[in-house]
């Protein structure tokens, strides 16, 4: 179960690190295509905390990799039987929130961005709630379809 729960976290953080390098190919593409010239999608006071602006960018990459894999290792709280589906979906939410919540308002200076800021926790609450609604009705029809079994 273990090896599971590894593997599964580091295919969520390869997974979470590539997307983050693709979408933010695009972004600075896109960017530099209509005239922003040098325009890097990290935030002047994000890459001023490293070194050069290409460590800054590798640390970006990791930190996309380390919210896929919390994401990923947080479902085990899933597996405890004791605790209710809506407990369960509070503690995972609290789990991830945290973790990515704290990475990018502190690395990614979210708190100087208010717009950011409230844009992104919106994002993160509204794909929550489509995650729970999704896994509480997949939830349901298994119950029903264990019910009919044992009528």
């Amino acid at each position: 179960m273990l090896k599971e729960y590894l593997t599964r976290i580091a295919i969520s953080f390869s997974i979470s690190a590539f997307m983050g390098i693709l979408i933010n190919l695009i972004i600075d593409a896109v960017a530099n295509a209509t005239g922003s010239e040098g325009f890097i999608s990290m935030s002047p006071q994000y890459v001023a905390l490293f070194p050069t602006p290409v460590i800054a960018a590798y640390c970006n990459v990791l930190i996309y990799g380390l919210i896929g894999a919390v994401f990923s290792g947080a479902t085990a709280i899933y597996e405890v039987e004791r605790i209710g589906f809506v407990i369960q979906s509070l503690i995972y939410f609290l789990i991830t929130v945290a973790a990515s919540m704290g990475i990018t308002v502190v690395l990614w200076q979210l708190h100087r961005y208010p717009a950011a800021f409230i844009s992104t926790m919106a994002g993160y609450l509204a794909t929550h709630i489509i995650m729970i609604t999704i896994e509480y009705r997949k939830v349901k029809a298994d119950i029903k379809a264990i019910n009919e079994l044992t009528e």
